[in-house]
């Protein structure tokens, strides 16, 4: 970590094994529902960050990207995972045939890449993880945009 806000954390990530510790950190932290959106440009690393994430909570089945099914779902650590990549969709009424309803479980994990492409049809998220590049690696900024959200970031600081 190399900055600190009251609402806001920032890493540098200077390979996808330094992502995949950002996750397991943050899965270590994470003791209830949340939304996360999950936002950069292709190649940042938002599928990286998910996989991992889904995975050092516990998901024992290889875990897919959601970019043509546009949804994937799991257990993780005895609770509803959902994982959601939006860059196929061009409004956010196309999703109406997904089902959404079952995001809502305030119990539940809800990872979504590209949530603009959703706008309105989504829940609102906790947090958000903006993803960019920096020199040869990549920088990741959490920002809590809820409680919970906030909860989750004090527990990382």
């Amino acid at each position: 970590m190399i900055e600190q806000a009251n609402d806001a954390l920032r890493w540098m990530l200077p390979d996808e094994a330094a992502t995949g510790m950002l996750a397991a950190r943050f899965a270590t932290a994470l003791d209830e529902g949340l939304v996360l959106y999950l936002h950069g440009p292709l190649g940042a690393g938002k599928t990286s960050f998910a996989r991992a994430l889904l995975t050092a909570l516990g998901v024992g089945e290889r875990v897919k990207s959601p970019t043509y099914s546009l949804i994937e779902g799991y257990t993780a650590r005895d609770r509803s995972a959902w994982h959601l990549d939006l860059y196929r969709i061009a409004d956010p009424g196309e999703l109406e045939w997904l089902g959404l309803d079952a995001l809502a479980d305030p119990a539940a994990l809800v990872l979504v890449e590209w949530p603009e492409r959703g706008a309105g049809a989504l829940p609102a998220a906790d947090i958000e993880l903006r993803l960019g590049y920096a020199g040869q690696g990549r920088e990741g900024r959490l920002l809590a945009l809820t409680p919970r959200g906030g909860r989750l970031l004090a527990r990382l600081r």
